[in-house]
């Protein structure tokens, strides 16, 4: 998992330039799908089993997009403006280095202001690629970039950029090469533009039309000094949601997952996240409706260019993903 973790993570795969991570998820799964196949929007969807008699058809998601910017203006002396693609936070921003999807590299820089002490908006801030002059700019209008931060083992935590959602579309790799004898059909369907609100999972599970869903991705912690105030920490295994800005997870669903996790003897953590949402808002509104829950793996400093997650967590919830995936499911009333 260390591995392919670190290589994902150091594509570049802004929201709506998804193509690179695309084609390193193919060449991953290459062999092990029954069925494999890219839609309009840019998701990778990939079929594995055939339903039997009390099987369902079941759609996972993990989203391929990272945050990013795209360049809107360039001035004449070459320093380029820029909007955000998903949540990119000015806190985060001065001083962060990008790298462009043409290799171009350059850093965040602020205009003076008279307070010092909070970081102005993204409007007030502008890259400086080493160009002296608009006509040497090597970035144009429309060019996207992403924050450039390498993978990094600490103890057993590892950091790097864009583990939201790639540790997500990590398990969704696994997950789909192990997964041995199932009743059920299964489409993994690894996403695009969810950063920029769920566009991909829309989409995705419109077409599927699945009898239940299941995203999975990243969740704040509240275990960092004076943080969040939320029950989700790092080390203490995959959260199951309950509840977030976007969705209330499906009662029944919820039940199924916590009651596999103790029929595993597998650690988990209950999750209420009051910012943010994932797929599973998606997939749960899509057609008529759609039972649908989220496997979270909690992460620290989410939207920085420097999330951090924890080795167990992972592994934990992959185990809990192949025992969701491979038995019977009952939701009940």
């Amino acid at each position: 998992m260390q591995a392919l973790l670190e290589k994902l993570t150091q594509i570049p795969g802004p929201s709506g330039a998804e193509h690179l991570v695309r084609s390193a998820v193919q060449q991953e799964i290459e062999g092990f799908a029954d069925a494999m196949y890219t839609d309009a929007l840019g998701n990778l969807l990939a079929r594995k089993g055939r339903r039997t008699d009390g099987g369902l058809r079941v759609m996972v998601a993990a989203h391929l997009d990272e945050i990013g910017v795209i360049v809107t203006h360039v001035d004449e002396n070459g320093f380029v403006r820029f909007a955000p693609l998903g949540g990119v936070s000015p806190r985060y921003a001065p001083g962060g280095r990008v790298r462009f999807l043409n290799g171009v590299g350059g850093v965040i820089g602020l205009e003076r202001t008279e307070d010092r002490t909070s970081a102005p908006p993204l409007e007030k801030m502008f890259i400086d690629v080493g160009a002296g002059k608009r006509s040497d700019c090597p970035v144009a209008v429309g060019d996207v970039a992403v924050f450039e931060r390498p993978f990094e083992q600490l103890g057993g935590r590892w950091i790097s950029k864009a583990m939201d959602d790639r540790v997500g579309v990590a398990l969704l790799i696994e997950a789909l090469k192990r997964l041995g004898d199932t009743p059920h059909e299964v489409y993994f369907v690894f996403s695009a533009q969810e950063e920029v609100g769920v566009r991909g999972a829309t989409t995705a599970a419109f077409g599927v039309e699945p009898d239940l869903g299941l995203a999975v991705d990243v969740t704040m912690t509240g275990d960092t000094p004076k943080g969040v105030t939320m029950e989700v920490a790092l080390g203490k295994g995959p959260a199951v949601k309950v509840k977030d800005r976007g969705m209330i997870a499906d009662p029944r669903v919820v039940r199924w997952m916590t009651r596999t996790a103790e029929r595993s003897g597998i650690p988990y953590q209950r999750e209420i996240l009051e910012y943010g949402s994932t797929d599973g808002r998606a997939i749960q509104l899509s057609r008529a409706g759609t039972p649908t829950g989220v496997l979270s793996i909690p992460c620290r400093y989410v939207h920085s260019p420097s999330e951090m997650v924890d080795a167990g967590d992972v592994k934990q919830a992959l185990d809990l993903l192949l025992a969701l995936l491979s038995a019977p499911i009952e939701l009940g009333d």
